[in-house]
C-alpha cells in the first residue's frame, strides 16, 4: 500500500541523521541503542504474554472473549516512547499489549484475565474492561467504536483544564466504519482538540477484508471532511511509530487540533480465541512473519550494528518470560473476588 500523507502535515524526519526508511517510504525515529533496546524487550513482553494469555484460555483459566495483540507490538509501543506522563491511553477490545505499554503490571493485567482479586478491575471487567487511573488508561471497551466518543471527551477534559496533555484513541479499520468515529472527529474539529486518532489496520476487521468491506480504504484519509489531516504509517516498524507519533503529538500540543494516524499493521492470530481465521491463507501470515515481524527487526538491527549479542538477547527473552510465567503463576493463585463484590462499583 502506498503511503497518502494530507498535505498539512510536516513531512520532516525526526531526526535528519538518518536516512533510512521505513516499508512504506514514511519517516522512521534514528533509535540509539538504549532505545533500541527498550522497543525490543517492551514488544517481546508484549508478545510473551499474549502467548502465555492464549495458552490459559485453551485451559480454561481464562473465560468469556480474549482478542489478542500479537504481531501488532509496535504500534502501541512506538506511541508510548514519545508520549509524556500525563498523556491518556483509551482503546478497544484488544486491550492487553496497551495495558502493558502504559505501565500496569503484568501480574494486575493476567490476574483480571482470569477474574482474581487483584485484577486491574478486582475481577469483574475481564479481559475488554480494565483501567488504570495511575497509568492514564481508560480501558479496555468492548463496544465497537465507543472509545473514540470516551477519547475525545478525554481531549475535550484536557482542554477545558488548559493543559498539556493528549488523549490518544485506539479503534480499528472495522470501527472506522460506526457512525459515533464521525461525530467525535466533528467535534474534535471544531473545537480544536488534542486528540490523536489511531486506526490500527490489521487489513481485516473481525474476519471481512477492508477491501471488501470499506469504500474508502484509505483510513488516513476519514477525517479529510473535517479537515483532520492523517497520515498512513508503517505500524509493524516501531521506528516509524515513534516518528509519526512524535509529529502527531507536537501537532496537538500546538493547538492544530486532531489528527490521525493510520497504523498499517497485521495480526497473526484470529480476531479472537474462537476465531480459526480460515479467511486468510498460511502463506499470507507466514510472509508477514519471516519479512515483517517489528520484533525481529528490531533483533536483527541490535545484531548487525553489534548492539547486543545473541546471548544479550536470549538473557532479555528469559527474563520476561521470567515476568509473564510469574503472572501466570500469581493469577492462577489470586482468590477469586468475594459473592459481596458483585454490589461495589455499580451506578445505579
Amino acid at each position: 500500500m502506498a503511503p497518502r500523507k494530507n498535505a498539512t502535515v510536516s513531512s520532516r524526519k525526526t531526526s535528519a541523521k538518518s536516512a533510512a526508511k521505513a516499508s512504506n517510504g514514511g519517516p522512521v525515529a534514528d533509535f540509539d541503542r538504549d532505545e533500541e533496546l527498550k522497543a525490543y524487550r517492551e514488544m517481546l513482553l508484549i508478545r510473551r504474554f499474549e502467548e502465555k494469555a492464549g495458552q490459559l484460555y485453551g485451559m480454561g483459566f481464562i473465560g468469556g472473549f480474549c482478542h489478542l495483540y500479537i504481531g501488532q507490538e509496535a504500534v502501541v509501543v512506538g506511541m508510548q516512547m514519545a508520549q509524556k506522563d500525563g498523556d491518556q491511553v483509551i482503546t478497544a477490545y484488544r486491550d492487553h499489549g496497551h495495558m502493558l505499554a502504559t505501565g500496569m503490571s503484568a501480574r494486575g493485567v493476567m490476574a483480571e484475565l482470569t477474574g482474581r482479586r487483584n485484577g486491574y478491575s478486582h475481577g469483574k471487567g475481564g479481559s475488554m474492561h480494565m483501567f488504570s487511573k495511575e497509568k492514564h488508561f481508560y480501558g479496555g471497551h468492548g463496544i465497537v467504536g465507543a472509545q473514540v466518543s470516551l477519547g475525545t471527551g478525554l481531549a475535550f477534559a484536557n482542554r477545558y483544564r488548559g493543559n498539556d496533555s493528549v488523549s490518544v484513541a485506539y479503534f480499528g479499520d472495522g470501527a472506522a466504519n460506526q457512525g459515533q468515529v464521525y461525530e467525535s472527529f466533528n467535534m474534535a474539529a471544531l473545537w480544536k482538540l488534542p486528540i490523536i486518532y489511531i486506526v490500527e489496520n490489521n487489513r481485516y476487521a473481525m474476519g471481512t477484508s477492508t477491501a471488501r468491506a470499506t469504500a474508502q480504504s484509505n483510513y488516513s484519509l476519514r477525517g479529510s471532511g473535517f479537515g483532520i489531516p492523517g497520515v498512513q504509517v508503517d505500524g509493524m516498524d516501531v521506528r516509524a511509530v515513534k516518528a509519526a507519533a512524535d509529529e502527531a503529538l507536537e501537532h496537538c500540543r500546538s493547538g492544530k487540533g486532531p489528527i490521525i494516524l493510520e497504523m498499517l499493521t497485521y495480526r497473526y492470530r484470529g480476531h479472537s480465541m474462537s476465531d480459526p481465521a480460515k479467511y486468510r491463507s498460511k502463506d499470507e501470515v507466514q510472509k508477514m512473519r519471516s519479512e515483517h515481524d517489528p520484533i525481529e527487526q528490531v533483533r536483527q538491527r541490535l545484531v548487525e550494528k553489534g548492539w547486543a549479542s545473541e546471548d544479550d538477547l536470549k538473557a532479555i527473552d528469559k527474563d520476561v518470560r521470567d515476568i509473564v510465567a510469574d503472572s501466570a503463576d500469581f493469577a492462577q493463585n489470586d482468590p477469586e473476588p468475594d459473592a459481596s463484590a458483585l454490589y461495589t462499583d455499580i451506578l445505579l
